[in-house]
C-alpha cells in the first residue's frame, strides 16, 4: 500500500522533535489555490504549537484550521466541507496536545464565572493562576466552549494517564464527528481519511490516537 501523506508528515515530526528545521520559512512564490498535498489540519490555538513546523509542512501544502482545543466544532466542519468539496483535500489530521487549557474547566463553570458567580470565579482563578475577572452579564453566544470531558485539573498540568485519556476521548469525538457528517464522505471514490494525534509539547512528538475507542465517561 502506498504511503499516505499523513505518514510522511509523521516522519517529518520525528525529525522536528530531534531539533531539525523541516518547514522552510520563506515565501514560495505563486502557487495554486488548492493545497498541494491535499491535507487539512485541525489543531489547537496553543502558542506552543506551530503546526507547519511540527508537521514539516511547506506553505501551500495544507489547510490549517485552529481554535481553542483543536475542536471539531460547527465552524471547523464548515471549513472542512469547503476544503474537501471545493479545494480538493482528502486527508484530515486532528492535533490535540498535552498540557491543554481545555482540561482545566467545564463549559458551565466558565459561563457561571463570566456571569458573576463568585465560587466559579474562585475556582477558575485557582486553575489558571490569575485573578478571574467576571463580566457579570449573560450571553447566548458562544453556545458552547467545548471543554474536554472528565475531571478537572490545574492549567498546564504535566501529562499523566488520566489527562492523556481525556485528550484521546476528544480526538475520537472529533474523528467520529467528521466521519459521520453527511457532507463529508467516508466511503466511495471521493472519501476522506481522518487520523488524530496528541502532540507532546515537552518532547515535540506526535502520538496517534486509536479509533474507534472510548469517547468519555461520567467517572
Amino acid at each position: 500500500m502506498a504511503q499516505s501523506f499523513t505518514d510522511q508528515l509523521l516522519e517529518n515530526n520525528a525529525r522536528y522533535a530531534k531539533g531539525e528545521a523541516v518547514h522552510a520559512a520563506r515565501h514560495p512564490g505563486p502557487q495554486a489555490i488548492q493545497p498541494a498535498r491535499r491535507v487539512a489540519v485541525v489543531g489547537c490555538m496553543d502558542a506552543r504549537l506551530d503546526i507547519e513546523d511540527l508537521l514539516g509542512l511547506q506553505t501551500g501544502e495544507a489547510h490549517i484550521i485552529r481554535n481553542a482545543g483543536g475542536v471539531v466544532s460547527e465552524d471547523a466542519i464548515r471549513s472542512l466541507i469547503i476544503s474537501h468539496h471545493l479545494l480538493n483535500t482528502n486527508e484530515i489530521i486532528l492535533v490535540h496536545h498535552t498540557r491543554c487549557g481545555m482540561l482545566a474547566f467545564t463549559d458551565d463553570l466558565l459561563k457561571l464565572g463570566l456571569e458573576g458567580d463568585a465560587a466559579a470565579g474562585k475556582l477558575l482563578g485557582q486553575a489558571t493562576g490569575r485573578e478571574f475577572v467576571s463580566t457579570h452579564v449573560s450571553s447566548a453566544s458562544p453556545s458552547a466552549f467545548h471543554a474536554f470531558r472528565g475531571a478537572l485539573e490545574p492549567l498546564d498540568a504535566p501529562r499523566d494517564a488520566r489527562n492523556i485519556e481525556r485528550l484521546a476521548w476528544d480526538v475520537r469525538r472529533g474523528i467520529a464527528t467528521i466521519l459521520n457528517h453527511p457532507w463529508i464522505p467516508a466511503h466511495g471514490p471521493d472519501a476522506v481519511t481522518v487520523r488524530g494525534f496528541i502532540y507532546d509539547v515537552d518532547t515535540g512528538l506526535l502520538e496517534e490516537v486509536t479509533y474507534p475507542g472510548p469517547i468519555g465517561s461520567l467517572g
